[in-house]
């Protein structure tokens, strides 16, 4: 009796010593809680579809936000870390409000990056605008995004930014006069952007001289490649994504139209020049990842990507990263990481970030203000469209 009593008195003992180590390391909660030895821990959501339709562009923000995360929790004069909570909703809007919603009820995360596409923000943006959680979104481009509610960022390039740049500097340069248009009118993105097209074009003294539709996921453009070769536009504008972009890009070619194509924000992945080969030649868009902008951030980002995932990273990596690190910022200017509403409003006062796309800042909408460029392909590559 006596031995297993003293056995017994050791084993308390030493859990009580072990139990007293932990707690003169900051491993108690409220030290962890008020910033104290060990830091800080921010719960965030990421919501993106890097599965099914749409799967390069969501590994390409997977893999951005992974490295920069990565980066966050190395850095030694990292005040808070980041607990990151990933989900997948290969593209479907009802996977996207089943994410937003454990984000939010299960996970209790501070805010989400994410979704990934417009219409998948129409859709679960709402469920974070009632949850006053911030939404920030870097790949929805639609018009109408940020009015789902005060709670809704993005750094994504509305189309009504990036389509007017892209047209002006070709039309300075190429003197175009007749425009053919091509849109998938079940995307609400590509409606959007085709009425972006149809308003510039007008104003610029341009004739469209056909409209044509598609499908998401149609495979077949000959119907409409036939009409708009009859039409002889001198250059073809098109919304969608980079595999409907690239079907059309191929077929153009094959049928003898060499016009260069003008591409809305779905043909920034290096997924189109993959799939259209050389049919990608001459496609123009606006972006504002360059990978040839010489300042530390993009080129830092860069040499880390490829060390990290072995191939150059696109627009879509670039803005995920970019937007992690902009909520991380928030995180430690508003010294919260619970209190929702403070982090909003920090969120909305962030001035002079740079990043890998350059120098940032939400307008009044919670839209992003900064420089773009448009890039062309040559040779299988994006260029700058000099």
């Amino acid at each position: 009796m006596q031995k297993k009593w003293l056995k017994g008195m050791a084993a308390v003992m030493a859990a009580a010593a072990l139990a007293g180590a932990f707690a003169g390391c900051g491993g108690d909660k409220k030290a962890a809680a008020s910033g104290a030895a060990g830091g800080q821990t921010v719960k965030l959501g990421f919501v993106t579809a890097y599965t099914g339709p749409g799967a390069a562009y969501g590994q390409a923000m997977k893999d951005g936000v992974d490295l920069a995360v990565e980066e966050i929790n190395k850095d030694p004069n990292t005040k808070v870390k980041i607990d990151l909570k990933t989900y997948d909703t290969k593209l479907n809007k009802s996977e996207a409000i089943n994410a937003f919603k454990k984000c939010i009820e299960q996970d209790k995360v501070l805010a989400i990056e994410g979704p990934m596409t417009s219409g998948e923000m129409f859709a679960a943006g709402p469920i974070a605008q009632q949850s006053k959680v911030v939404a920030f979104g870097t790949g929805t481009t639609a018009t109408g995004i940020t009015d789902l509610g005060d709670y809704i960022f993005r750094n994504a390039i509305p189309g009504k930014l990036a389509i007017p740049v892209t047209l002006k500097k070709a039309h300075d340069k190429l003197g175009f006069k007749k425009v053919a248009v091509l849109y998938s009118n079940n995307n609400d993105q590509m409606v959007r952007e085709n009425d972006i097209y149809q308003e510039e074009l007008k104003k610029m003294g341009v004739e469209v001289v056909a409209t044509e539709t598609f499908a998401d996921k149609d495979t077949d453009f000959s119907a409409q490649l036939t009409k708009i070769q009859a039409a002889n536009p001198d250059v073809i504008a098109v919304a969608g994504l980079y595999q409907e972009g690239a079907l059309i890009a191929k077929k153009a070619r094959e049928m003898g139209m060499n016009q260069p194509i003008i591409g809305n924000n779905g043909f920034n992945s290096p997924a189109y020049i993959q799939q259209a080969g050389d049919a990608a030649n001459g496609t123009l868009v606006a972006t504002p990842w360059n990978p040839e902008r010489k300042t530390d951030k993009a080129q830092n980002f860069r040499k880390a990507f490829v060390a990290k995932y072995g191939h150059e990273p696109d627009q879509f990596a670039a803005q995920a990263y970019d937007a992690m690190y902009v909520i991380h910022q928030a995180v430690e200017q508003s010294g919260t990481t619970t209190d929702r509403k403070k982090f909003r409003d920090t969120l909305a006062n962030i001035k002079n970030f740079e990043g890998a796309t350059g120098k940032f800042e939400f307008d009044q909408n919670r839209d992003p203000k900064m420089d773009l460029d448009v890039l062309e392909v040559k040779d299988g590559k994006w260029v700058p469209f000099a």
